[in-house]
């Protein structure tokens, strides 16, 4: 991530405070990366994660807890980051929510949620990171979308529509910011065993009346051939390459991490 003669690049991971986005601030600190980190939790440990992360990197760790639900918080986060790090190289539009319900019982308020997270907060960082990425002619912006950006499934009409959206985002991007020596890539994981999926077996299990463990293979496992949970570091390698130089001449491409969910 670091070229021997270069300063180290700035990165901002939203969703960071657990699972894929803790596992990419992990591997971007790792190859000197500065990194913000954004999420929800107790204070007192994620100061300890930072903390930890920025003894293990040698590298400046530091937090924002904006509510990217909000677009001015999201776009202040950009700006703190930018303040305490300096210009941000790498951007990764991790933070993600979900809510599983049939169509005709799914609530307003939360269609609206997962609209503003999972897809207008990446729009709004974009935004607020490109005209210093455009200046330096150069950037990496990873947003990670789902194998159900590129499929549907059945009680998830908000999340599938928000995947498929922010595949569409990274494309148009892409092509926006190819001649400045930006990409725009997404990734596309399948099941990964995160505090979000371990929520959504819970209500699944509810909404199909079958048992969490059955859940667990019908719903999320029976189209993977790997069948197995994928570990979050993986998906986060799949970022990190994304992020580095010598992904270069990939961008506008929605990559799958799945286990070969959408081989079928």
């Amino acid at each position: 991530m670091r070229n021997r003669n270069a300063a180290p690049r700035n990165a901002v991971v939203t969703g960071s405070t657990t699972g894929i986005g803790l596992a990419t601030a992990r591997e971007l600190a790792r190859q000197g990366c500065h990194v913000m980190l954004n999420g929800f939790g107790d204070r007192a440990e994620i100061d300890r994660l930072c903390a930890d992360i920025a003894a293990q990197s040698g590298t400046t760790i530091v937090y924002s807890g904006a509510d990217l639900s909000r677009p001015e918080e999201a776009r202040a986060m950009m700006a703190e980051a930018a303040a305490a790090l300096g210009p941000i190289d790498i951007l990764v539009n991790n933070a993600g929510v979900q809510h599983v319900a049939a169509v005709h019982e799914f609530p307003d308020d939360k269609w609206d949620l997962l609209l503003a997270v999972n897809l207008s907060a990446a729009f709004h960082t974009i935004k607020a990171a490109l005209p210093a990425m455009r200046e330096r002619r150069w950037g990496r912006i990873v947003n990670t979308a789902s194998v159900l950006g590129m499929v549907g499934a059945p009680h998830k009409p908000a999340y599938v529509a928000t995947k498929h959206g922010i595949i569409g985002l990274t494309k148009s991007v892409a092509i926006e910011v190819a001649e400045h020596g930006i990409t725009c890539n997404a990734v596309c994981p399948g099941t990964v065993l995160t505090p979000i999926i371990e929520k959504q077996i819970a209500q699944q299990a509810q909404v199909t009346g079958l048992p969490e463990e059955r859940v667990l293979q019908a719903v999320f496992l029976d189209r993977m051939p790997t069948g197995r949970l994928i570990p979050p570091e993986e998906v986060a390698a799949a970022i990190a390459f994304l992020c580095s130089d010598a992904a270069a001449s990939i961008t506008g491409t929605a990559i799958p991490v799945d286990g070969g969910y959408t081989t079928h």
